[in-house]
C-alpha cells in the first residue's frame, strides 16, 4: 500500500518588525542593506529615516507576483534615523524585495 501525502498551501506573506532608534537625525544614513536566509525565511536589516514617532502600523508588507513590497509612511515633520529589522515568510518563494521605491534581487546561494 502506497500513500501519497500532499501539500495544498496558499500564498503568503508575514513578518516580524523590530526597529531601534539610532541617531537624532538622519546624517550618518548608512545605504547597506543585509540579508541573512534560513529556513524560517529571510531577515533584512537597514537604516531608515522614519518620523519620531514611528510606529509597525506605519508600515505595510504584501505581496505582488514574486514581489515583496514594503512601504513605509513617509514622514511629514522630523525624521529621526532607525535600525531596522525584518523577518519575512512568503510562499512561494519570491525573487525580488522593494522597500519603497528601491527593489533588490533575491537569489539563493549555491555551496
Amino acid at each position: 500500500m502506497m500513500m501519497v501525502l500532499a501539500c495544498n498551501r496558499k500564498p503568503f506573506v508575514d513578518h516580524k518588525l523590530k526597529f531601534e532608534k539610532i541617531s537624532d537625525n538622519c546624517e550618518n544614513l548608512k545605504p547597506s542593506f543585509r540579508v541573512v536566509s534560513n529556513i524560517g525565511g529571510e531577515r533584512y536589516e537597514f537604516e531608515k529615516c522614519l518620523a519620531v514617532n514611528f510606529s509597525k502600523d506605519q508600515m505595510k508588507v504584501m505581496r505582488q507576483g514574486d514581489t515583496v513590497l514594503i512601504q513605509f509612511e513617509r514622514p511629514a515633520a522630523q525624521k529621526v534615523l532607525y535600525k531596522i529589522t525584518l523577518d519575512i515568510d512568503s510562499y512561494p518563494r519570491y525573487s525580488f524585495i522593494t522597500v519603497d521605491d528601491e527593489t533588490f534581487i533575491i537569489t539563493s546561494s549555491k555551496d
